[in-house]
């Protein structure tokens, strides 16, 4: 498909302009988008504030990869970029992303396979939000799957922490997003051990990243031990 302007590009993709109502990301490794695209369009159906999604004409088996996701263009900073602004306040945030974490774990699961599990995200941090004049848009469904909540409420805390850690940016202003994260969340340890080895196994962070992860770990149960869980 022809593209326009990059607007773009993440660790895995680039985002071009179609026109000024549709954006087309491609991969840059080959990963299949197919799957990501079905949960995107299942999502939006269901009232879930994602990207409405052009899906292929035929997404069933036998159908090939597919490396480039159509989605509806968004307008509006990242959360990110409103916090490093002050539009958005760290408390803000943090009950930003309890508050997409909740309402997505309120959708139904797509296979049922067990009533307890959820869609997840298993990425939602405030990069991945735009704060769109109708309101914060959830992107990039690439980790996307099936599974207990906790899990993603424990990847959404150890991703935080991990930036905190890291000490690019002011610790503390992360650390109340992080800890208003937690007050409306339980992150469980088993959870939070689960997505250690998951961040430890992602192929597209740096050694550096890497390295900061059982730190992150540690003040992730720090804060969840200074609020008593």
């Amino acid at each position: 498909m022809g593209t326009g302007e990059l607007l773009g590009s993440g660790r895995s993709a680039d985002v071009y302009a179609i026109d000024d109502e549709w954006v087309l990301r491609r991969t840059r490794d080959g990963l299949d988008v197919t799957d990501e695209a079905v949960v995107m369009a299942y999502l939006w159906e269901h009232g879930y504030p994602v990207p409405q999604v052009r899906l292929p004409a035929d997404t069933g088996p036998g159908a090939g990869a597919r490396t480039e996701l159509v989605m509806r263009r968004l307008s509006g900073p990242t959360m990110v970029q409103s916090l490093l602004q002050g539009t958005t306040t760290p408390q803000e945030g943090g009950l930003m992303l309890a508050r997409l974490l909740h309402r997505l774990h309120a959708v139904p699961p797509m296979t049922g396979d067990d009533p307890a599990d959820r869609i997840l995200h298993l990425d939602l941090h405030p990069e991945n939000v735009i704060l769109t004049p109708s309101g914060p848009m959830v992107i990039d469904w690439t980790n996307t799957e099936e599974g207990p909540p906790g899990l993603d409420w424990a990847m959404s805390a150890l991703i935080l922490a991990q930036v905190m850690v890291a000490g690019e940016l002011p610790p503390e202003p992360i650390r109340v997003g992080l800890a208003e994260l937690l007050a409306h969340g339980d992150v469980d340890p088993g959870h939070l051990d689960a997505v250690r080895a998951r961040r430890l196994a992602n192929p597209t962070m740096s050694e550096r990243e890497l390295s900061l992860v059982d730190e992150a770990v540690a003040q992730v149960l720090a804060i969840r031990s200074e609020q008593g869980r």
